[in-house]
C-alpha cells in the first residue's frame, strides 16, 4: 500500500494520529484529510502566544477544517500544534485585506468570534456552511480592518467572573458549534 511509510513500519509510529492513519506518510494523511475536509476555514490574527496559535491549529485539525489562515505572523513555534499543522492547509497573509480578498473570491462569509460591542451570541447563531471564522487575541481582539470585513461578530456566553475565555478554548468552542450544524457524526 503506497500510503504506508517504510520507516514508520520498521521503527514504529509514535505520532499523535488516529489509528486509521497509523504508519501512513504525511502526504497520504494530508491527501485523505483534504478529500474529506469540511468547508470551514479559520483565521488567526493578533495572537501573540505560540501555544495559543498551536492549540487553535490542533483543534482545526481535530475538526478537519479546509484551511487555516494566519494573518501577520509568518513564524511561530509549532510545538503547541503537536505537528498537526503538517496535515493541514496552512496559509499566511501579511495583511487582513489579503485574507478578505481571498474570502470574497472563494465565496466565504467572514464571521468574527469576539466579545466586543455588538457581538451576538454564538449559541443561537446560524453559521454559514462556507464560513471563515476569525479569531483575535484576548487583549486586542480582531483588528478594525478585519472586523469591518466580517458579516457579523459572535461571542461565546460567559457565566463566570472572567471577561473572556482563552482564545484557543474559544476557537475550539466556535469550531465545534459549526461542526454541530454542518458536519454530522464523527467517523470514529
Amino acid at each position: 500500500d503506497p500510503r504506508y511509510d517504510r520507516e514508520l513500519l520498521a521503527d514504529g509510529d509514535r505520532r499523535n494520529v488516529v489509528d486509521r492513519y497509523r504508519y501512513w506518510t504525511v502526504a497520504a494523511i494530508r491527501a485523505d484529510l483534504a478529500a474529506r475536509a469540511h468547508r470551514l476555514h479559520i483565521a488567526i490574527e493578533n495572537v501573540s502566544q505560540d501555544l495559543n496559535i498551536g492549540s487553535i491549529v490542533r483543534s482545526a485539525n481535530a475538526f478537519n477544517v479546509a484551511g487555516v489562515h494566519i494573518i501577520g505572523r509568518r513564524r511561530w513555534n509549532k510545538r503547541g500544534a503537536m505537528v498537526t499543522n503538517r496535515y493541514l492547509d496552512v496559509r499566511h497573509h501579511p495583511e487582513p485585506g489579503e485574507l478578505l480578498a481571498w474570502a470574497q473570491a472563494e465565496g466565504y462569509e467572514v464571521v468574527g468570534i469576539d466579545n466586543g460591542p455588538g457581538a451576538q451570541p454564538l449559541e443561537s447563531a446560524d453559521l454559514p456552511e462556507r464560513c471563515l471564522m476569525v479569531f483575535g487575541s484576548e487583549g486586542e481582539g480582531i483588528s478594525a480592518e478585519l472586523s469591518a470585513g466580517c458579516s457579523r461578530l459572535l461571542r461565546i456566553g460567559q457565566y463566570g467572573s472572567t471577561r473572556s475565555i482563552n482564545v484557543a478554548a474559544a476557537a475550539a468552542v466556535a469550531m465545534h458549534s459549526w461542526i454541530l450544524q454542518h458536519a454530522g457524526p464523527a467517523p470514529d
